[in-house]
């Protein structure tokens, strides 16, 4: 399905040739991708748990993020808003507003998603996300804060659970803070 097109600039569903094609292009740029994360979200998608999109730009995909319906982990599991899971855009195509419309979308999807499921829901309409602290995740949590993002002042997170306060932990992509925002 596509749900965005302008340009060059294509939004749509994932589709199984994306697993390798984006794999390949985040190895080449030094990333620690796997094959298996798109093939999970594409797998999750095919169970109705969450839309996974992909931009293409010339025919190529370039970026990713999905939308999870109704997540089981984090701080707001169980409270009826999505989740935004696994958000990237490969660098040499960053700084054109791929990124944008790709939030967006997810954005637009789990708004819809709320108004045709909790319309009697006591918790607010909106969504949420993790995002990672070292370094490697500045440009994301740049993005975040511009587009209205706040942490959710749980703290920072390790392997899906809160992280215990004087302990310490690696700088890697297990290590993170969720943030939220109204829709």
């Amino acid at each position: 399905m596509v749900y965005y097109r302008d340009g060059g600039l294509i939004i749509r569903t994932m589709e199984s040739g994306d697993a390798i094609r984006l794999s390949a292009a985040e190895t080449a740029q030094g990333w620690h991708p796997t094959e298996e994360k798109h093939k999970t979200r594409l797998s999750d998608m095919a169970e109705g748990k969450c839309t996974a999109l992909c931009a293409e730009v010339g025919g190529e995909p370039v970026g990713y993020i999905s939308v999870y319906f109704n997540p089981t982990g984090g701080p707001f599991a169980g409270d009826g808003r999505c989740e935004l899971v696994d958000f990237g855009v490969l660098e040499k195509c960053r700084r054109r507003g791929i990124g944008s419309k790709l939030m967006d979308t997810a954005e637009k999807i789990a708004g819809e998603y709320w108004d045709n499921h909790h319309k009697d829901a006591a918790s607010r309409r909106g969504v949420w996300l993790g995002v990672g602290l070292h370094p490697g995740y500045g440009a994301a949590q740049r993005l975040y804060v511009k587009r209205g993002y706040i942490p959710d002042g749980s703290g920072a997170w390790y392997d899906d659970k809160i992280a215990e306060q004087y302990k310490t932990y690696p700088l890697d992509d297990s290590l993170i803070i969720y943030m939220e925002k109204d829709l």
